[in-house]
Parts: structure tokens; sequence; C-alpha cells
């Protein structure tokens, strides 16, 4: 069964691949960026697409730093802030009156 799962996971990872590598090969006819002042980038198609995944992931990797920062700093302050645990107060022996 474990090499059953094994192969099909590289069966999966390769008709990915190939598949990405047929998108790529499709779509080398050029592409025209247009940005602003009338500046344009042209470029392969093929591209302009990893272009701008890798932007997308650089900025979801910058909009992560903060939080990492902030878990960071908490893990290095862990064990300073520890703070004693406070005796439970003693329950009383009969139930509450009631009005």
């Amino acid at each position: 069964m474990k090499n059953f799962l094994w192969l099909l996971k590289w069966i999966l990872k390769s008709a990915i691949f190939f598949t990405l590598l047929a998108f790529a090969l499709n779509n080398q006819q050029d592409t025209t960026v247009h940005f602003f002042f009338g500046t344009y980038w042209r470029a392969p198609q093929v591209l302009v697409v990893l272009g701008t995944f890798a932007a997308g992931v650089a900025a979801g990797a910058l909009a992560m730093v903060p939080h990492w920062l902030k878990q960071r700093r908490a893990a290095n302050l862990g064990p300073l802030a520890s703070v004693e645990p406070q005796p439970m107060p003693a329950t009383a022996s009969e139930p509450p009156h009631e009005l």
C-alpha cells in the first residue's frame, strides 16, 4: 500500500509537470504588458505568467513578515514572561442561597 501511494504521488507530480511544460510550449508568442506613462514590456507569454506568479508569491511572503516577527518575538519572550500560577479560590461548602 505504501509503494502504491508513493507511485500515485509521483504520477500526479509528473502529470502536473508535463501539463505545465505543455502550457509553456504552447504559449511562446510575444505578449505586451502595458504600464503607466506609455511604457511597456514585451516578452513571451509564459515569462509574463511566471513573473506574475513570482510577484504574487513575493507579495504574500512580505505580507506574512509582520506575523512571523510577532510569533518569533512571542517565542523568544515566552519563558521570561511566565507568570506563577495563582492558587484556586476555595469553593464554598454550601450552595448559594436563592432569592
